[in-house]
């Protein structure tokens, strides 16, 4: 087994452990994370840009967000 799959191992035995509520809440925890971050890249990108121009941008890229 290689790492890669010994830390999906170790992740899937970690949500298992949890309850339902601490898995929304980590779920929850993630996806402001990745907002905010979303949002950095997009000021950086645009630094023209006005901060609400910046939220509708990235309000786009998580209304039509595709696999």
């Amino acid at each position: 087994m290689d790492h890669l799959e010994q830390a999906r191992a170790v992740q899937t035995e970690t949500f298992r452990r949890m309850t339902p509520g601490e898995r929304w809440k980590a779920a929850h925890h993630l996806y402001w994370s990745v907002r905010r971050l979303k949002t950095a890249s997009v000021r950086q990108q645009h630094p023209e840009w006005s901060e609400s121009e910046v939220e509708a941008a990235v309000r786009h890229v998580f209304l039509y967000a595709r696999d």
